[in-house]
């Protein structure tokens, strides 16, 4: 399960339809690098695992919208504090792996 929600292109999706539902090419848009078939492909296992509710509306052509499930937003808070982390933490990361690096060569 750690695997697959924090995969890059799943934080990216979870992170993008926090703010309310989302379609399918607004998720595209948002996602730099995403190609259409990783976007489904990760669309459907977020909605398979009970993080994503697909929602058709019947017009023509068909509209579908994305929202996250209650227990994706717990799983988005967690994210926020990690991604938080990660930013305030990134030059210290720099340093370190450049120390590193100077020494082992």
């Amino acid at each position: 399960m750690v695997d697959r929600v924090a995969g890059k292109w799943s934080v990216c999706i979870l992170v993008a339809a926090a703010d309310g539902p989302i379609r399918f090419t607004e998720l595209e848009r948002a996602i730099a690098g995403i190609s259409r078939r990783m976007l489904t492909l990760t669309l459907r296992n977020l909605e398979r695992d009970g993080l994503l509710i697909r929602t058709v509306y019947p017009t023509m052509p068909p509209r579908v919208e994305y929202s996250l499930t209650p227990m994706a937003r717990e799983l988005h808070a967690a994210l926020v504090t990690l991604t938080t982390w990660a930013e305030r933490h990134r030059a210290d990361v720099a340093v370190a792996r450049q120390r590193y690096d100077t020494r082992s060569a």
